[in-house]
């Protein structure tokens, strides 16, 4: 009993550093933090049944690497991809219409909570493109191995030999599924180059967006939308593209339901977040939505909001205000 607790103990010691980078390791393989923390429990579990037989041919981060990427690979088989609604059709023509739900469940991707990655502004920044939402959603549209490679190779850098080793192929194997993957991801996340809103610039944006939704303006709205914006809330299938009508939903349906609350700010993903509460029949005001911002120098370009209030206790919010 007393050996078992000490192997537990170094197990721990050695390991626990790796859990939050394979954390986001598994967000962006399975495209949901709950997915992503179960997967890590199991890693470890499996890390930790098999850590007698770690012989340290590689790295321990290495070694926990390659088990988790294969638990990845075995839910991706099981449950799929995990889209948002612009992966599945183009934008809708009436703003003023019904929003349509799919004809079935579909598992959305869903946000990464900063808190989750840690505290350290740091770690936040170094993870921020490999987990940003448009880049998360792009990699959903990949087959699970060609997302393996490209994860391990353009976001964690490993060398091609490196990924042929833990997925048991050549590294010509390896070398070629990440070019198809780049390709693809080239047409699904073209990444143009924009400029970044500098601090007050983005302090003044997120301001703004928060007193237009607190005082339901659309108006005010529209003013720090970039023309081209878009507006996506999984999970309906339903989204709009371009300031104007984004800006005549809300002002139709969109703040009826959270428009005159306060937000709460919050984070995923690497990008500003806020959390909308509805009113409720008692008076009140329940859980509603997270709504992740994408933002330049030219205003917001994308709201992408997760019309999902089991998602607030992973945010750390209160359901009810």
């Amino acid at each position: 009993m007393v050996q078992t607790l000490v192997d537990a103990e170094e197990f721990t010691r050695l390991t626990d550093p790796h859990r939050r980078e394979l954390l986001a390791h598994c967000y962006r393989m399975l495209g949901s933090a709950h997915d992503a923390e179960d997967a890590v429990q199991d890693a470890y579990l499996r890390a930790w049944r098999a850590f007698d037989r770690f012989e340290g041919r590689s790295s321990l981060r290495t070694w926990l690497y390659r088990i988790a990427t294969h638990v990845c690979l075995r839910a991706i088989e099981r449950r799929g991809r995990r889209p948002l609604p612009a992966g599945l059709g183009g934008p809708s023509a009436d703003p003023e219409g019904p929003l349509e739900s799919p004809p079935a469940e579909v598992p959305w991707l869903q946000p990464l909570p900063d808190a989750l990655l840690g505290g350290d502004p740091a770690e936040i920044a170094a993870s921020r493109e490999g987990t940003r939402l448009a880049f998360t959603a792009a990699l959903q549209h990949l087959p699970a191995r060609q997302r393996a490679v490209l994860i391990l190779r353009d976001v964690l850098d490993w060398r091609a030999a490196e990924v042929a080793d833990l997925l048991g192929t050549t590294t010509a194997a390896a070398n070629s599924s990440l070019q198809r993957a780049r390709a693809r991801l080239a047409q699904l996340d073209p990444a143009e180059p924009v400029r970044e809103p500098t601090d007050p610039e983005r302090r003044e944006l997120l301001d703004r967006f928060v007193a237009a939704f607190e005082h339901s303006d659309a108006d005010a709205l529209t003013r720090i939308l970039r023309a081209d914006a878009a507006l996506e809330m999984p999970p309906f299938t339903t989204w709009f593209s371009g300031a104007d009508a984004i800006a005549r939903f809300m002002r139709a349906q969109g703040f009826a339901a959270c428009g005159g609350a306060p937000m709460l700010r919050t984070a995923a993903n690497g990008q500003p977040a806020f959390a909308s509460y509805e009113r409720a029949a008692d008076g009140g005001r329940r859980a509603h939505g997270i709504h992740v911002l994408t933002l330049t120098g030219a205003g917001i370009t994308r709201i992408t909001s997760f019309l999902d209030p089991t998602l607030f206790p992973r945010f750390g919010l209160p359901r009810h205000l």
